[in-house]
Formats: structure tokens, C-alpha cells, sequence
């Protein structure tokens, strides 16, 4: 038995009283580890927090749990969740454990070239239905009525990501105070309230055999607010990020893949819901605006040595772009 950056084997195996354990870190995910954990024939996933600087009420484990047992009996598809565990003696954070479920995460051009155009469309068409289908879920219903306060949510993301940057900077950001200020004075009313993910997009899903989403994953920014937050962000991971070099998110959306666009996503869930979309250009600025600063943390993270996996080198050359993005998007 062997220990695993951030994920000590010896006293998981005493706290879950099981047999020997052996874990990997799955690749891809930037923020949260998560781990394939192996006990003989039988394989979990654990989540917990990454290691050292974490900004302030970010990867909550608790939240994150149970949003995905609430959602469980919804037809938002996400995996079955074990254990959470809160005491943070055992690992040195809270974590909890998930069942793992079969399928592929997209997160590479090369991947998704191989789908074919009517199977891209299928599968982009999939994911924004299961968007749809969050934001149309009763908080009271699932037992999430107290999970977050949609009264002024936008209002209050545009002073919390302000102060994340500020809390996670070690650098001059021309442009992120200006465009922190122009979203601040235009915070339109909101559209809705509902459960939102808080970075929902293609990689942060499991893809079935079917070619359909078999579950969401990555909640740790989950809270009730406006919906229309994750479809400006999910834009711009969609058609932003696709345009930029050396973008090392994703690269799984890309125009030789046969997807649709950006703008037939979210007419394809105006459709769904019926919303009322006029103001989305500012949600796509403050989703510009929210992925710089994430950007920033992790890049602060891998400049004081507390990231673990690669990746993480060229986070902090996406900053300033995106936050040019964001102020162009405002026009």
C-alpha cells in the first residue's frame, strides 16, 4: 500500500475498517483531488479539497455532498454517494466518498473528433437538456430550500469573486478591477432562482455508452441563485475558450467536432424553460469575469507548490485574455 499525494491509504484503511487500498488521482480536474480508490474488486471515488491556499468558502465537501443526495431521485443524473466524512484528523481535510460511474470524460479535441457530427450534436443537445432539466428542479422538494438565498445572488457573486481574486493574486491584472466595477454597476434582475451547479460544462460530466450524460459532477460551487449564471459560464466554456491558444481547460469543444454552436445551446434551452434570455451577454461577461479568477487561484496554487498533477504551468497565461473577453463581451 502506497500513499498518494494528498490522500493518506494507511489511515483511510482505519477509518473505513476496510482490507488493503490502492488510489490514483484522476487527471483532469484542476481544483477538488479526486481519486479512484481500489479495495480488491470493488472501486469508489473520494473527493476532498486541494491542498494548502483555498479560497474562502470553496470546496465545501459537506455542500457538495449533499446536493448530490439530494438530487439523486431528480432527472439530474449524478452519482450515488457513500460517506462523507467532516473530521478533518482523518485526512487532513473533510472528504467524502461517491460510487464511480462507467463512462468518458471529454476533455480533449481528439476525443471528441472521433464522435461524428449527429453524435457531437446529440451529446451537446444531452448536456444542455440536463442543465434545463437543474434548473428546473424544486430546492423545497429535495430538501434544499435553505441551500442558498437567490435574493441578490448575482449581486453578491460579482463582491465574492472580487474578493477571491483579491484574496488569491499575487500580480498585477490590468483589467479585473475595471471589469469587476462595469459588472457591479449592471447586475440585471435576476432570471429565476433555482439550484445552480456553479461550473457546469461538458468536462465536469460523465458521457455513457449512449452517448448521453450518465452524471454531473465537480458541485463544490452549488448554491440556489439564478440559472442563467451557469449558462453564461457553460457559453463560456463552450465558444470563449475554443478560441484560445494554448487554452489548457479543455480542448474537447473545437468547430471540426460538428457541435452546435453556442448560440443554438442556449436557444435550445430558452426552448426548454422558456426563459427570457436578453440579458445573457452579461452573464457570459461575469462568467468571462468568474473563470479569471479561478484561473488566478489555481495559478496561485501551483506558484506556491500546492497543486498536484500536471497542467497547472500555464493557468495563469488564460487570466488576462479572459478578463479581455469579459470586457468585450459588455461591448
Amino acid at each position: 500500500m502506497t500513499d498518494t499525494p494528498g490522500l493518506d491509504l494507511a489511515r483511510l484503511r482505519e477509518y473505513l475498517g476496510s482490507g488493503e487500498l490502492t488510489a490514483e488521482v484522476i487527471a483532469g480536474g484542476k481544483s477538488n483531488l479526486t481519486y479512484l480508490v481500489h479495495e480488491g474488486p470493488r472501486t469508489f471515488v473520494l473527493r476532498r479539497p486541494p491542498l494548502g491556499h483555498v479560497l474562502s468558502t470553496a470546496h465545501d465537501m459537506a455542500r457538495e455532498y449533499r446536493v448530490l443526495t439530494a438530487l439523486a431521485p431528480t432527472p439530474v443524473p449524478v452519482p450515488r454517494t457513500l460517506r462523507l466524512c467532516t473530521d478533518p484528523d482523518v485526512l487532513g481535510a473533510p472528504f467524502y466518498l461517491m460510487e464511480r460511474v462507467d463512462g468518458v470524460v471529454y476533455r480533449s479535441a481528439k476525443q471528441t473528433a472521433a464522435l461524428g457530427a449527429e453524435r457531437a450534436r446529440t451529446l451537446a443537445y444531452t448536456l444542455i437538456d440536463v442543465l434545463a432539466d437543474l434548473h428546473e428542479v424544486d430546492p423545497d422538494a429535495v430538501g434544499l430550500s435553505d441551500f442558498g438565498r437567490p435574493d441578490g445572488f448575482m449581486a453578491r457573486q460579482v463582491r465574492r469573486w472580487k474578493g477571491q481574486l483579491d484574496a488569491s493574486r499575487s500580480r498585477d491584472l490590468p483589467g479585473a478591477a475595471e471589469l469587476h466595477d462595469r459588472l457591479a454597476a449592471s447586475v440585471p434582475a435576476a432570471a429565476g432562482a433555482g439550484v445552480v451547479h456553479g461550473d457546469y460544462r461538458l468536462d465536469n460530466v460523465i458521457v455513457g455508452p449512449d452517448g448521453r450524460v450518465a452524471a454531473v459532477l465537480d458541485w463544490e460551487m452549488a448554491t440556489l441563485g439564478d440559472p442563467l449564471a451557469d449558462l453564461g459560464l457553460l457559453l463560456v466554456y463552450w465558444d470563449g475558450l475554443a478560441e484560445f491558444a494554448g487554452n489548457v481547460v479543455s480542448t474537447a469543444i473545437h468547430p471540426d467536432a460538428g457541435f452546435p454552436t453556442g448560440r443554438e445551446m442556449a436557444a435550445r434551452y430558452a426552448e426548454r424553460r422558456g426563459a427570457d434570455l436578453s440579458t445573457l451577454d452579461w452573464y457570459v461577461a461575469f462568467g468571462y469575469f468568474k473563470l479569471a479568477v479561478i484561473a488566478e487561484g489555481i495559478h496561485y496554487r501551483y506558484t506556491k507548490g500546492q497543486t498536484v498533477g500536471a497542467g497547472f504551468d500555464h493557468m495563469g497565461e488564460l487570466v488576462p485574455p479572459l478578463l479581455a473577453r469579459g470586457h468585450a463581451t459588455l461591448g
